[in-house]
């Protein structure tokens, strides 16, 4: 029998090809991970306002995208037609209706770079110590039969488990919403408004002012003159 030489290609151990491959789902995921990565990073850095909504319409199509990758079909239709359909349209609105200029307000904010760099480093550190875990390694996808219903599933847990932390984030956003109104409810002198009170009670004499116009007496009388 003969035996082969170390230094002999068939004496060196395969190397199994496969275990580098990646399958068309980890292909797609990374590359609409390093989209939506990309858009959460236009939307911090974008120094236009009507340009930082874009790119977080874009974040939100991009992870509705994955939702339904990973066969939350639900969600991803929420994030498309409530999100991305509606809120951040009313959003452009808003800011193209107010067109804020933001050059004179970001003047002083680069005193806090340090401050927001130990925030995002701290937020970092905690991503990185909550995804360690075990408990949240919930192995590979199964794959669901063909009659189950996401969106039951969803109001099950979220209506059962999660009732009281769900109607607690009810009212924080709708604290919000008061909080947001009165912060923009500002009193502008030149501002024209109305005061439905003040048109009730207003009376015709107020608003209406009989005009006698004689033209054609002035006329008679002037052509009497020339005569």
């Amino acid at each position: 029998m003969l035996g082969h030489h170390v230094g002999s290609p068939a004496a060196r151990p395969a190397i199994d090809g496969n275990r580098y491959a990646m399958t068309f789902e980890q292909v797609f995921f990374y590359f609409f991970a390093a989209i939506l990565v990309g858009a959460a990073v236009g939307v911090v850095t974008a120094r236009n306002a009507v340009h930082a909504v874009l790119f977080l319409v874009l974040a939100f199509v991009t992870s509705a995208i994955l939702w339904v990758s990973m066969q939350a079909e639900f969600l991803g239709i929420i994030l498309v037609l409530v999100y991305a359909g509606a809120v951040m349209v009313l959003f452009l609105f808003v800011v193209m209706m107010l067109d804020l200029k933001f050059e004179g307000g970001r003047s002083g904010l680069a005193r806090f770079k340090s401050v927001g760099a130990l925030v995002a480093g701290i937020i970092l550190v905690e991503l990185v110590v909550v995804l360690s875990i075990d408990a949240f390694d919930a192995g590979p996808a199964e794959r669901l039969p063909a009659g189950h219903s996401n969106t039951k599933a969803l109001g099950e847990i979220l209506y059962t488990e999660y009732v009281y932390a769900f109607e607690i984030a009810a009212a924080i956003l709708l604290v919000a919403i008061v909080a947001a109104i009165v912060l923009a409810l500002r009193r502008r002198p030149h501002t024209l408004r109305q005061d439905p009170a003040i048109q009730v009670k207003v009376k015709r004499d107020d608003r209406v002012r009989l005009v006698r116009d004689e033209p054609r007496q002035q006329a008679s009388d002037g052509a009497g003159g020339a005569e």
